[in-house]
């Protein structure tokens, strides 16, 4: 008894820690909002401007020789170039902050229109990357497949974000810890898709990690239940997820693993135009 409470303890500490960064990730986020349209909108007024360059350089072309010209072109292409990369990087960091914060302060159950591929796509990466800063050398192959002309759905963002960062830390999780003992062969790998289906999105996040024991199988949605270290895991994310899937959006969760193989969890919810 003492032991499970000590437990409880750590993984009620690691909650706490964990509410209190989200917190500072949001005002992070919210600070960093502001200078990065900054940049769009100067990046923008610059192509303006080298298009206004353009113009006046062909009104005076006959003053210029055939080099100056050619390499005035050429400059002035390789600038608009890449003034479209940082607005376009720019916004998409604009996209994953708005996202942070919607999830940090966005109304308690509320629906919705969202794009679920862009979301999905978006909180994938946003795992990925966060494993690649906690854990020095991991890496994986991200293998994608959205459907094109998916319809806007109404769900609650910020809840199924959380659903889907919670797979895929798991996802990460479980091919890393393999590596560290499978050896040079072993390549780990996540597929991850999003298609139409009758009247329901199918979200499927499938990894070639260590796979699950019968034992994890069924105490897999148990509130505090975790096969992490004490610090890594709290022992919630699945049972949040199941409650996010099955009584939110009023879907189904389900999953296949093979111990030492993978697993492959389905998210099926139902279209919300």
């Amino acid at each position: 008894m003492e032991q499970e409470i000590e437990t409880l303890r750590q993984q009620l500490k690691q909650q706490e820690k964990l509410a209190s960064l989200g917190m500072l990730s949001a005002g992070i986020a919210h600070e960093i909002q502001n200078p990065l349209n900054f940049v769009i909108n100067f990046s923008k007024m610059s192509t303006k401007l080298l298009s206004d360059l353009n113009d006046i350089m062909e009104d005076n072309e006959e003053k210029l020789s055939d080099d100056d010209r050619e390499e005035v072109e050429d400059i002035i292409a390789d600038l608009k170039e890449n003034m479209g990369k940082i607005v376009e990087h720019g916004e998409r960091a604009i996209s994953i902050i708005q996202g942070i914060l919607l999830v940090s302060r966005g109304k308690e159950g509320e629906m919705l229109p969202t794009d679920i591929c862009r979301l999905t796509k978006e909180y994938v990466w946003l795992s990925y990357h966060a494993m690649r800063a906690n854990h020095k050398g991991f890496n994986l192959s991200i293998h994608e497949d959205y459907q094109d002309g998916l319809p806007m759905m109404m769900v609650i963002p910020q809840d199924l974000s959380r659903a889907i960062l919670n797979l895929m830390n798991n996802a990460c999780y479980t091919v890393w810890n393999k590596s560290q003992t499978a050896g040079d062969e072993y390549k780990p790998e996540v597929t991850v898709s999003v298609k139409q289906a009758d009247n329901h999105i199918v979200i499927t996040l499938k990894d070639n990690g260590e796979g699950m024991s019968d034992e994890v199988k069924e105490r897999l949605y148990e509130n505090f239940f975790t096969t992490k270290p004490v610090g890594q895991g709290t022992g919630l994310g699945m049972a949040i997820t199941r409650d996010i899937i099955e009584n939110r959006h009023h879907g189904t969760i389900s999953f296949e693993s093979t111990e030492g193989k993978g697993t492959t969890f389905t998210l099926t919810i139902p279209i919300k135009k």
